[in-house]
């Protein structure tokens, strides 16, 4: 403890950072190399390096299985997924979405001639309220995204119910929830389709990559025609599509990195208990709280800081950069603050003010495989001379 402290010390009065190399949020997780290697071992063999090759069927076929849906349907990355399911399901006009996720969410539609409509959020879960989303539904609205964010599932129930209300259609954007549950079931089946993403920073990775879930034969049927140029068979293009597909090496990382899904997992929600210890009773440093009853993949640790703390938000940050502790401002200032929803919505923070709030608290902590005990401390040790 008197060690950690005084790296903090020397740190927070000029001197040279306390890590070399800096802490990331979000530094990628490596599963099997073995596997991995034997598997780009078979991919050279076979010289299919992608179009639909037997590794990225095998990949889809395991994440279906293990989420209990119908169709695993994989793409290069979340957001063309995103894309594409959109269009799949055939959005237009007006979609509400939070304001308060990752841009992609709001650039997807946007991107199409969509108008994202930004819905505030629950303060307390950080997710779409849907009492917010029922106040921006005009004639124009089309549908709703919700967001899992940090893999805490939206109110699934109550914003289907909003949907079919009102005649619109609902998907999920699911980029932070592959492996969590709602409700005893896990997030995948819900809505029409839910969109996963597999980028290098998510707790597992296929490299680059994402993928639509859904239970809707039609929907999975269009999406595979989609994300191969409308193509159905040699020469015979029956539909409009883009090059959407998953090459075979992601796969083979998927594959490699599912076999050690639940030990990253674990040391995902060890790393958690071990900031909520050290973190204890700092005033005005809240950890968000994860469902017992709900299985989460604790990808994220995620602090709120509120007015009891004598730092800011940014000056914890600044602190926490300082010591090369790459702590993050998710997802600061929110979409309808960046370009170019700030100037189609000039006035929009009028009807959010919790996505402002939140948006102003909350820091994102490293976790993962290379954030070990003593990293914690330390972690915690700059919290304890600032807030």
């Amino acid at each position: 403890m008197k060690e950690v402290r005084s790296k903090a010390d020397l740190a927070l009065h000029g001197a040279a950072p306390a890590y070399a190399q800096p802490l990331h949020v979000g530094r990628p997780n490596v599963g099997s190399r073995d596997t991995f290697m034997r598997l780009a071992g078979e991919i050279f063999d076979r010289r299919w390096f992608s179009n639909n090759g037997p590794l990225v069927e095998e990949f889809e076929r395991t994440v279906a299985d293990f989420l209990g849906v119908k169709h695993c349907v994989a793409m290069c990355n979340g957001t063309i997924a995103l894309e594409i399911a959109i269009r799949a399901l055939g959005l237009g006009g007006e979609v509400i979405v939070p304001s308060y996720t990752f841009v992609a969410t709001a650039h997807a539609l946007y991107w199409q001639g969509i108008t994202p409509v930004f819905a505030d959020i629950d303060p307390r879960t950080h997710n779409l309220d849907p009492d917010a989303v029922r106040r921006m539904i005009t004639p124009r609205t089309t549908g709703i995204i919700g967001v899992h964010l940090w893999g805490r599932a939206a109110p699934v129930s109550e914003l289907q119910a909003v949907a079919e209300e009102n005649g619109l259609k609902l998907m999920f954007d699911a980029a932070h929830a592959f492996g969590c549950s709602y409700q005893g079931q896990m997030i995948g089946k819900f809505g029409s389709a839910e969109v996963l993403s597999f980028h290098a920073t998510k707790f597992f990775n296929t490299f680059e990559g994402g993928a639509v879930v859904t239970d809707d034969d039609d929907m999975a049927g269009k999406m595979r025609l989609m994300r191969n140029f409308g193509f159905a068979g040699f020469d015979n293009v029956i539909h409009p599509g883009t090059n959407g597909k998953m090459t075979e090496i992601c796969a083979a990382m998927g594959l490699a990195n599912f076999d050690c899904l639940e030990d990253v997992i674990q040391t995902n929600e060890a790393n958690y208990h071990a900031y909520s210890l050290a973190l204890r009773g700092l005033p005005g440093v809240e950890l968000i709280a994860y469902d017992a009853a709900s299985r989460n993949n604790f990808q994220y640790v995620v602090v709120e800081i509120t007015n009891g703390s004598r730092a800011t938000r940014d000056e914890i940050v600044a602190a926490l950069q300082a010591e090369n502790v790459l702590a993050r401002k998710y997802f600061w200032p929110g979409c309808h603050r960046m370009k170019p929803y700030r100037d189609l919505f000039p006035h929009a923070g009028l009807m959010l003010p919790h996505t402002e709030a939140v948006a102003s608290r909350v820091i994102v902590l490293p976790t993962g495989g290379d954030v070990c005990a003593s990293d914690i401390e330390f972690i915690a040790s700059v919290f304890r001379q600032l807030a």
